[in-house]
């Protein structure tokens, strides 16, 4: 077995961690003092520009084919990345992606949403979750009543990324109430300008995600993504891609975070010694070190599963699981190493900590992820001590 990256790969991750040390870090500064006047952190029209500086250097569309403009480079590839983005807290992505369920629209719907997302001209959010529906996505009532060749939706989504600046939405809504989500909830392409409302819900991070209000907002029929009454299936697609995908932000985070621990430690003295020498911080580093090195490999084994066309949902579960846990308890650590300056907003790791205690909630809770490890294996579904 061997776990060495290709040539292509080391290449690959040398060069984005590079973008990001001398194009994305720079910024770091300006994002803590924006965010503690209460303003953004980088403004668009700064993320476009290093967009266009990624661009430049190879980096767009990192999933997207080929034929769309896009790099294709893997779930791998697009994992190793996520963790060098990962390293800093500046909100910034490579350009030229889109949403993996709108490669479902039909050709007349990729010209007016799927092109017009990788090339950066329109901006999309995803909205299933409702106020009573988080983790039981089957539960959602939002609905969509047939009215000739339109659909009538009502209903509130909540929590949405991006809802605020969206100009149009991915949204479920329940076309059929005897079948629910086995064949009676429906995607539909919303644009903002057929009716809905966004309303901004405050949080403790800096995560910004809002509200969606749908009063009697008309959709043509020809805005359905996908297949009538199949949008439940579409909208799990969604979310499985994000559970191997945010446990591998957190490992980037937590490597950064990890070694400000071991640079603060070696410089701060107490007692006449740096507190390095302290067996108290040296646990503390050792432990961050072995669950950081775990979650790594975890969360590249789920990659590397999707890529080989495996089926790796149990894997991706066990790296969103153990992944976000495994961050949140290295910030944890590396705040206590710091003590009172951890705590100030002078450092970036108070606000770490804030980002990462989100990261245990969305795309699937922690106790969402153990009732899936748990149904798997109670069900036989995936065997202990299974081969590789």
């Amino acid at each position: 077995m061997d776990f060495t990256l290709t040539d292509e790969q080391r290449m690959i991750q040398r060069t984005v961690r590079d973008f990001v040390q001398k194009e994305v870090m720079p910024y770091e500064q300006q994002v803590l003092r924006n965010e503690r006047e209460g303003k953004p952190g980088i403004s668009r029209e700064e993320v476009k520009a290093l967009q266009q500086k990624a661009k430049a250097a190879g980096f767009w569309g990192i999933n997207t084919p080929e034929e769309y403009g896009g790099a294709n480079l893997g779930p791998i590839m697009s994992a190793l990345i996520t963790m060098e983005l990962g390293r800093t807290f500046v909100p910034f992505n490579f350009g030229g992606s889109a949403d993996n369920i709108l490669y479902h629209c039909n050709e007349e719907q990729k010209k007016k949403y799927l092109i017009p997302l990788i090339n950066g001209e329109r901006r999309s959010c995803f909205a299933i979750t409702e106020p009573g529906a988080g983790s039981d996505a089957r539960s959602i009532r939002m609905t969509a009543v047939k009215d000739g060749n339109e659909y009538v939706l009502n209903g509130e989504k909540t929590f949405i990324t991006n809802g605020n600046e969206a100009d149009f939405v991915m949204v479920f809504a329940v076309t059929d109430k005897e079948k629910g989500a086995d064949g009676g909830v429906t995607c539909f392409l919303v644009d903002r300008d057929m009716g809905w409302r966004s309303e901004n819900i405050p949080t403790m991070g800096e995560w910004g995600p809002a509200s969606l209000v749908f009063e009697n907002v008309r959709v043509p029929e020809e805005n359905i993504l996908g297949e009538l009454g199949k949008g439940f299936n579409l909208s799990m697609k969604w979310i499985g891609q994000g559970r191997w995908a945010i446990p591998a932000r957190a490992v980037g985070a937590a490597e950064r975070l990890l070694q400000m621990g071991i640079d603060y430690s070696k410089q701060r003295v107490t007692f006449g010694k740096p507190i390095a020498e302290r067996q108290a911080i040296q646990w503390m580093i050792a432990d961050s070190a072995v669950e950081i090195e775990a979650a790594k490999w975890i969360v590249l084994r789920a990659a590397w599963m999707v890529e080989n066309g495996m089926d790796a949902r149990h894997q991706s579960s066990i790296a969103k699981l153990f992944g976000s846990v495994m961050a949140n308890q290295v910030v944890d650590r590396v705040l206590q190493i710091h003590g009172g300056m951890g705590y100030t907003k002078e450092l970036p790791i108070e606000r770490w900590y804030r980002e990462a205690r989100l990261w245990r909630i969305f795309e699937g809770t922690d106790e969402i992820q153990k009732r899936t490890i748990s149904r798997n294996l109670l069900k036989g579904h995936v065997k202990v001590g299974e081969l590789l």
